[in-house]
């Protein structure tokens, strides 16, 4: 069926990543859809200079699309019980990266049908999702249709109307800035079904174009962008468009309540494309740093250099933790994920276009040169990557969402109530995962947070492990500094009060604090749970004596007091680039980073051939 190839579960458990005898856990999915997808830096549909083309020309990626369909990764957007390939959430995380590393325009543009049909996945209506598959299958591709021109993240507002008839419903209106909106076959509507709106007054309808008269609907014209200026970003516009009662997604009126569940998912994912975009970045300036030399140095042996690279990888490290950790909380954590959806798309694209910042100042003029080094590519890749924090909820959204549960996660915190087996498998890579259940998804989280809920008593173990292994001694230290903000923090919280209007400024910077400590739980959950099985070749100096981690919560602790100025402990402190510690960390952190780059192998905690191999 699909040329992609991953081990499928059982009728009780779902995805459960691969291992290898000598090297433990690897990125399998990730290795092979990147050599089928070509050298990057051939001529392929994939490559470079192609996508620097299309780019320059704002030409859509039809070829890339094209590969995509023909490599079967299209049967991931569709879970296994309708049909498809998809087993865990955890392989869309892969497989996005893997593409988002070589364009994100691609990624965005055919990941889009997965963002179309995920509200019809969530809504569990079986039979529309059995007929959806089938032309997702087929290579269909499917857009959702939310947003409006005049209201925006408001889907409450929302104008466009589903009219009922004997037969089904007719539709009016038009939406605005719509992903493939021209492109898709299927899209997959909000409408307006009772005459006053509210909560219940919205329902989705998954609408056929091929099946509308042709008087009845028109496309809007492409919108041009900043970035991803190749994709089909547009709108459509009905009038009295008959759609089938068999389009209703769903029961009447719960379209918002489904919308909102199936976005945490997609923000879940949203991840992905940040990872890939940060690995692409910091490949092409560390590439670049390499050969370039100034004052008879190469620029890589220049200090401020090295820091740079080494504090962004970092960053990267822990961004993937917690983009895991999101993922596989979808299955072993479901009720909670409207915390964990809102904390990765809040924090892991605002750290990425921290760390495209940074590296702009490494490459200096080329990064905004569109002919003179490596295709241009890093112009495009940040002009890119800004509207990942925009699209499924953008940044305030998201912190909002936080704020508007202060309450209900201070006064449960810490979460002391759920199986150890459920927390286990939410950072363990090599634990298979329960199958999805919609219908355990929540729009508030009502038991607070397990993940974060997990970092006082996983600092207190790490301060164990240091007592019997000196060489873990900070990184325990960081843990604990931590754990003391984290309560700190919900203390905070507890206090924290609405004002008219929504949220005091104050809250917006404890939900980023907040954001931070979660980070942080992720990354000592996921060093716990892994550390005897990540041994690959060039990733066993990672994890040897817990050097990633160390490096992780170090750079945590200087965001959360960014954040939250005074929450880590006293202040002033000594400036971290006098920090003889710090800078012996980050020097062992840099030569982990050249080994991978030297050896062809993804920027991660684990390892993962990239199609180009070792620079020549």
């Amino acid at each position: 069926m699909t040329a992609i190839t991953q081990r499928t579960g059982t009728a009780q458990t779902a995805y459960a990543p691969e291992t290898d005898a000598g090297t433990g856990l690897r990125w399998h999915l990730a290795e092979q859809l990147d050599q089928r997808l070509g050298d990057p830096n051939g001529s392929g549909p994939l490559s470079y200079a192609r996508a620097a083309n299309e780019d320059a020309a704002e030409q859509f990626p039809a070829a890339a699309c094209e590969l995509l369909g023909a490599l079967g990764v299209h049967h991931y957007y569709i879970p296994q019980e309708y049909g498809g390939s998809l087993t865990g959430f955890p392989q869309l995380l892969e497989i996005v990266r893997t593409i988002a590393r070589r364009d994100l325009t691609c990624a965005i543009a055919h990941g889009k049908t997965f963002l179309g049909a995920v509200c019809v996945w969530v809504a569990e209506d079986h039979a529309g999702a059995e007929r959806l598959a089938s032309l997702v299958r087929a290579g269909e591709p499917v857009s959702l249709g939310l947003t409006e021109r005049t209201h925006g993240s408001d889907l409450m507002a929302g104008e466009v109307v589903a009219e009922r008839t004997d037969g089904g419903y007719l539709i009016s209106g038009e939406k605005w800035l719509i992903n493939n909106a021209t492109r898709s076959r299927l899209v997959c509507l909000l409408a307006r079904t009772a005459a006053n709106g509210g909560p219940r007054g919205f329902s989705l309808l998954l609408v056929d174009k091929n099946a509308l008269p042709g008087h009845t609907f028109r496309t809007l014209p492409k919108v041009h962008t900043l970035g991803i200026r190749g994709a089909d970003i547009s709108g459509i516009a009905f009038d009295r468009a008959p759609v089938d009662a068999r389009g209703l997604v769903g029961r009447e009126g719960e379209g918002p309540e489904t919308v909102l569940k199936a976005l945490q998912i997609t923000r879940s994912l949203c991840t992905a494309l940040s990872l890939g975009a940060a690995d692409h970045g910091l490949r092409v300036v560390y590439g670049f740093a390499a050969e370039r030399e100034l004052y008879g140095r190469r620029l890589l042996d220049l200090p401020a250099a090295r820091r740079t690279l080494a504090e962004t990888y970092a960053d990267l490290l822990a961004m993937e933790a917690l983009s895991t950790v999101a993922a596989r909380s979808i299955h072993t954590l479901p009720d909670e994920l409207s915390v964990t959806s809102a904390v990765a798309k809040y924090l892991v694209p605002t750290v990425a276009d921290d760390i495209l910042g940074r590296l702009r100042g490494v490459l200096g003029a080329r990064a905004i040169l569109t002919g003179y080094y490596a295709h241009g590519r890093f112009q495009k890749l940040e002009r890119d990557h800004r509207i990942v924090g925009i699209f499924d909820g953008n940044t305030m959204v998201n912190l909002y969402a936080l704020t508007a549960q202060f309450r209900t996660l201070a006064r449960c915190h810490p979460v002391h109530d759920r199986e150890p087996d459920t927390v286990a498998a939410t950072y363990s890579y090599a634990r298979p995962l329960p199958r999805l259940t919609p219908g355990q998804l929540s729009l508030l989280a009502r038991r607070g947070s397990t993940v974060l809920g997990s970092l006082p008593t996983a600092a207190e173990v790490l301060g164990a492990q240091a007592s019997r292994q000196p060489q873990l001694a900070h990184a325990a230290a960081l843990a604990r500094t931590l754990a003391t903000a984290a309560d700190r923090l919900h203390t905070a919280m507890r206090a924290a009060r609405p004002v008219p209007g929504g949220a005091p400024v104050e809250s917006f910077d404890l939900a980023r604090g907040y954001s931070v400590c979660f980070a942080a739980a992720c990354s000592l959950g996921v060093w716990q749970h892994n550390r005897r099985l990540a041994h690959g070749p060039r990733t066993t100096g990672l994890w040897a004596s817990g050097l990633w981690l160390e490096a992780v919560l170090a750079r945590l602790v200087d965001r959360l007091e960014q954040a939250v100025p005074g929450i880590t402990g006293p202040q002033p402190r000594p400036p971290a680039a006098y920090d003889t510690e710090l800078e012996s960390l980050y020097e062992r952190l840099l030569g982990r980073l050249t080994e991978q780059y030297e050896a062809g192998e993804l920027f991660s905690l684990l390892p993962g051939r990239i199609a180009e191999g070792p620079p020549c």
